[in-house]
């Protein structure tokens, strides 16, 4: 529990660092140190144990730690620094709900390599959505702003900047999904172990396939940008965290299954 609140505590420091000093190198010296620790504590809660044991708080810590590690990772090339301040701030909050929600169960089959490629695959998919997501939001709240005739804050990157990393990351992570949603239709039985069920998490994650695809072939056939694709990025990550995490949220949290 005290790794726990000290990783919380690192991200909260450089998320308040982040907000009220947009260039504080601190920050540049200590990411890479929260990153590794809530890597290794994320490594100690799934596979600590020698098998795999997924709850919803282990997922959200999962899929924000992969979050912030793009982000670290783009802010070499880009302005990065309010996105961030706001990824900080979340990482500090996912790890805190990592422990009350912890899984207790295992998950069927986890000795499987052919799982823990899914599941690498899956994660790596839902981490770089979440940031497409992240720009989405940022992109519109930037775009109100100069309608108004306001300005850009300081560490905020050009809308160019973020649109053309937007549909990187959204191609990126729209291949991994892919990966990720066929692997487990076409080969349920190899991976989990039981035949394919068409559950909540399987319709939501083809819905959210079928968008982001929609809006991969609207950029590229008829230059679709600006509003049109934020509302479809949006949407397709809406539907993403409903097949997982919302269910794993329902089921768990809810439910008490």
């Amino acid at each position: 529990m005290l790794v726990i609140l000290c990783v919380s505590a690192l991200y909260g420091w450089m998320a308040w660092c982040l907000w009220r000093v947009p260039d504080a190198r601190s920050v540049r010296t200590l990411m890479p140190l929260a990153l590794l620790a809530h890597g290794a504590l994320n490594f100690h809660m799934v596979l600590g144990q020698g098998d795999i044991r997924l709850g919803f708080g282990s997922s959200l810590s999962t899929v924000v730690w992969l979050t912030a590690l793009v982000y670290w990772l783009a802010s070499y090339g880009a302005p990065l620094v309010r996105p961030q301040a706001w990824i900080s701030a979340l990482a500090a909050v996912s790890v805190l709900l990592a422990a009350p929600f912890s899984a207790t169960h295992v998950v069927p089959n986890s000795q499987s390599l052919a799982l823990r490629a899914h599941l690498v695959v899956a994660f790596l998919a839902y981490g770089l959505l979440t940031v497409a997501a992240l720009h989405a939001v940022l992109m519109t709240i930037l775009e109100k702003r100069l309608h108004r005739g306001g300005l850009l804050q300081e560490g905020t990157p050009p809308l160019l900047t973020l649109e053309a990393m937007l549909f990187r990351t959204i191609g990126v992570g729209f291949a991994l999904l892919t990966l990720a949603l066929f692997s487990g239709i076409f080969f349920s039985e190899v991976i989990f172990g039981i035949p394919l069920q068409f559950s909540h998490k399987v319709v939501f994650g083809i819905l959210s396939w079928l968008v982001f695809g929609g809006l991969l072939l609207g950029r590229h056939y008829r230059g679709w940008r600006g509003r049109t694709a934020l509302v479809w990025t949006i949407t397709g990550f809406t539907l993403l965290l409903l097949a997982y995490l919302g269910t794993q949220f329902v089921l768990e949290v809810l439910l008490h299954r």
